[in-house]
């Protein structure tokens, strides 16, 4: 399974926001949509705020890939169910990472709603 470089890991996760956009079941990219990402250890973890209904996780669902953009990477992207056995850490990880926000905004990304959508980035390659 390909892995994230350090200098990857470290840009993506150095950056506020990320642009994430899904692929159809047709091949192409879905408009990309601008979310919060965290690391943990060496992976990276995404989550819908309004849980596994919202659009774009519905979106993600159809083939499970697409492409991200953040702090200068692009990258495609499969996404992958996280386990509920990180959602201590991601929690974790969100209030740290996003503390210069309001509760407002972190309460519902760590919700039992939003741990529920929450997805690894596993880069691909390129080639098929």
């Amino acid at each position: 399974m390909p892995i994230w470089t350090s200098d990857d890991l470290g840009k993506i996760d150095a950056a506020d926001e990320l642009q994430l956009g899904s692929t159809r079941r047709d091949g192409t990219l879905r408009k990309p949509v601008t979310i919060w990402v965290v690391r943990h250890g060496d992976d990276l973890y995404v989550r819908s705020v309004n849980g596994r209904t919202s659009t774009w996780f519905r979106g993600v669902q159809d083939c499970h890939e697409g492409h991200i953009h953040a702090g200068g990477v692009d990258k495609d992207v499969a996404f992958i169910a996280a386990g509920d056995d990180v959602n201590d850490a991601i929690d974790s990880a969100y209030r740290t990472k996003y503390h210069h926000y309001s509760a407002a905004y972190v309460d519902p990304i760590v919700s039992s709603e939003a741990q529920a959508a929450t997805l690894k980035l596993v880069p691909r390659s390129n080639t098929k």
